[in-house]
């Protein structure tokens, strides 16, 4: 590739036309590169515009409307009577926990997806969430525990399935269908351990395990997001440092370990710091299902076919603002955001299968 855009080289002399044709064929490709970027730039763009508004419709609309003007006068340190609370305890920690859980959820999910080199591959169907899921739901029915304490155990539950499936399938995400397979029989495992605890509980302390269960934004707070916020400040930078590898192991490791890449080494980082955004959000707001499963696919439809981290990440924040405005403002009885995620994600679901059974692969 690089004598081709340098446009000499051994063997690229072969002869007058040859010659003449390798720079036209070089400047081809800068055209195909830039055209790309400028694609990538415009839809980012397009994305952060979206989450802003988003954003902004979720913070001033609802059951008690704030004004736009009465928003920034409240930024600024005015009180104002019922919009200052709405607004500083409840929403504005709301829209934070909410975006930083999407953003994670999808930049989380693309990882696997691009590394396993399936659509399907996403913490949601490998039993990593599930994970999380049963040590809270243990640490609520077991202990009694709340707040603090679930969210810690949802985060040592992700890993410990994690590190599990990696020791299972020996190779960990190299193995690709294998660790597929694996995550799926553990995700079996992990909701027969929910089920069975909330079948020996009492109804109160199920029904409270089961709001956790549904993926809700209600309990966010200042101190949630100041976790999360805390969390993503460590991971995204990691993520975007060991994502350099992430085009090359999308070629599988067979190829990959051709190129000269050290795939294991490789594997192993990007796998700790996607479970690690799994384990914070769904220790912010429970399993909120399908963001991780939806953002990658998403994305790469926007951008015409590749992966893209950021875009993926900026698709699961629009994802569950969206979906958390709809369950509060819209349906009736205020519903978990975690159901609107559901609802919409299996019939996706089922369309990418669908997709897969006839065209081999569904991207």
């Amino acid at each position: 590739m690089s004598a081709l855009l340098d446009g000499a080289g051994p063997g690229t002399s072969t002869g007058p036309r040859a010659g003449a044709a390798t720079p036209a064929v070089a400047d081809a490709v800068r055209a195909v590169r830039r055209a790309g970027r400028r694609r990538h730039v415009t839809v980012a763009a397009v994305l952060v515009v979206a989450v802003l508004a988003m954003a902004l419709v979720r913070l001033l609309l609802g059951d008690f409307t704030v004004s736009f003007v009465d928003f920034l006068r409240i930024l600024g340190g005015a009180e104002i009577p019922g919009a200052s609370f709405i607004i500083t305890e409840s929403r504005l920690p709301r829209v934070a926990v909410g975006a930083m859980v999407g953003l994670a959820l999808g930049v989380a999910g693309t990882i696997f997806q691009t590394m396993l080199r399936n659509p399907l591959a996403s913490p949601d169907i490998l039993g990593i969430s599930l994970g999380a899921s049963a040590a809270a739901v243990a640490a609520i029915v077991l202990a009694g525990a709340s707040g603090l304490p679930v969210s810690l155990a949802a985060l040592a539950g992700a890993l410990l399935v994690a590190v599990g499936m990696h020791a299972l399938s020996r190779s960990g995400v190299v193995g690709g269908d294998r660790f597929i397979l694996i995550g799926i029989g553990v995700a079996a495992v992990m909701q027969a351990v929910i089920n069975f605890l909330l079948a020996r509980t009492d109804l109160r302390t199920a029904q409270d395990a089961l709001v956790w269960l549904s993926g809700s934004l209600g309990p966010a707070n200042d101190r949630r997001a100041l976790y999360l916020g805390a969390a993503l400040v460590v991971l995204l930078p990691a993520t975007a440092v060991l994502s350099r590898r992430l085009g090359v192991l999308e070629l599988g490791g067979e190829v990959a370990s051709g190129l000269g890449l050290r795939v294991r080494p490789a594997t192993l980082g990007l796998t700790v710091v996607a479970v690690a955004l799994v384990a914070a959000a769904t220790a912010a707001a429970g399993p909120v299902a399908f963001v991780a499963f939806l953002a990658g696919p998403i994305a790469r439809r926007l951008l015409g076919g590749r992966p893209s981290l950021l875009l993926s990440g900026l698709v699961g924040a629009l994802l569950v603002l969206a979906a958390d405005y709809v369950a509060a403002e819209i349906l009736p009885g205020a519903v978990p955001v975690g159901v609107v995620t559901g609802a919409t994600g299996a019939p996706f679901l089922l369309w990418l299968l669908a997709t897969a059974n006839r065209g081999g692969r569904s991207e």
